[in-house]
């Protein structure tokens, strides 16, 4: 569909609701990207992230038949807290500190889409925020966002990694942006710092041998003992990896956004007291947040292992 407002107009309006940063990606020249993650599936990289097998991650026309360009977002998380090296104190991803990126992010996501739609009748606009089959990552370098890292993240200039994405899928003819170049040169800080060695080579990573995966993810009673024996006081995800990179060392900034601030007893909370949470204490701590998806007998377990 022939555009009534211009690409311009459309990341006006993204940055006057509070994204950080906004680019338009094409539909097409994906295919190199798609034989990469088939490969990486055909090495069972995924563990069980069954999803990651979904063809439709492989072809945005069969999660909406009718798109043409993607509006691709990111919103800055970065709090300058740090995590504590006192080995009785559990360690908590910054993306899982404060209220729920999904529900930030969605709020801002769907006042874009309303928006969009209601500019002419026909238009159509699907947003998502991890929440569907889409190439996030992949998007939003084409969209010239930031670049994926030899470590899978997607590194921005401005922010660092320390950014969240989202997407909203629509039949409009956009002007796309020019696909963000590789900056990572010959820095393999995140490779060497990794205390498992999940990323078995630059830019691929072995979810088998991930702590983020394993603390998040990972349903088993127990964890691996591989895992167990470097977990370095994670029971919540794992930044080792972008707290090494020299681009979030240097350029990470404050987010302005309220909400991405710790919320209280996420910085320290006690391996003790994690080991033993009930589900009661589980459901008041983690009210609105990321971090639901850890259910409590994970975090006992991510807790006791650290133990």
């Amino acid at each position: 569909m022939k555009s009534p407002i211009s690409s311009s107009q459309i990341k006006n309006k993204a940055i006057e609701l509070g994204f950080h940063k906004v680019g338009i990606a094409s539909v097409n020249g994906l295919d190199s990207a798609t034989e990469r993650l088939q490969a990486w599936l055909d090495k069972s990289y995924q563990a069980n992230l069954g999803w990651m097998a979904n063809p439709k991650r492989q072809d945005l026309k069969r999660v909406m038949a009718e798109v043409e360009s993607v509006i691709c977002l990111a919103l800055n998380y970065y709090t300058p807290h740090q995590h504590s090296d006192n080995p009785e104190i559990g360690k908590i991803s910054r993306y899982g500190w404060g209220r729920d990126y999904h529900k930030v992010m969605a709020k801002k996501l769907k006042a874009l889409a309303n928006w969009l739609q209601n500019q002419k009748e026909g238009i159509l606009a699907r947003y998502y925020v991890d929440t569907g089959p889409v190439p996030e990552k992949v998007l939003a370098e084409q969209a010239g966002l930031g670049w994926i890292a030899k470590n899978g993240n997607l590194i921005t200039r401005e922010y660092g990694s320390w950014v969240f994405l989202g997407e909203v899928l629509t039949n409009l003819k956009l002007i796309s942006d020019r696909p963000h170049t590789q900056h990572c040169g010959s820095c393999t800080r995140c490779l060497e710092a990794c205390p498992t060695d999940a990323i078995t080579e630059p830019f691929v990573i072995d979810a088998n041998f991930c702590i983020a995966y394993h603390t998040i993810e990972n349903r088993d009673a127990e964890l691996p003992q591989s895992i167990k024996s470097n977990l370095k006081g994670w029971v919540a995800g794992c930044d080792i990896c972008q707290d090494v990179c020299p681009w979030n060392q240097r350029f990470a900034q404050e987010t302005d956004i309220v909400e991405f601030h710790p919320y209280p007893g996420n910085l320290t909370p006690k391996l003790t007291e994690l080991a033993q949470i009930s589900e009661q204490e589980w459901a008041q701590k983690f009210t609105a947040s990321a971090l639901r998806r850890i259910k409590p007998e994970m975090l006992r377990r991510n807790a006791c292992a650290n133990l």
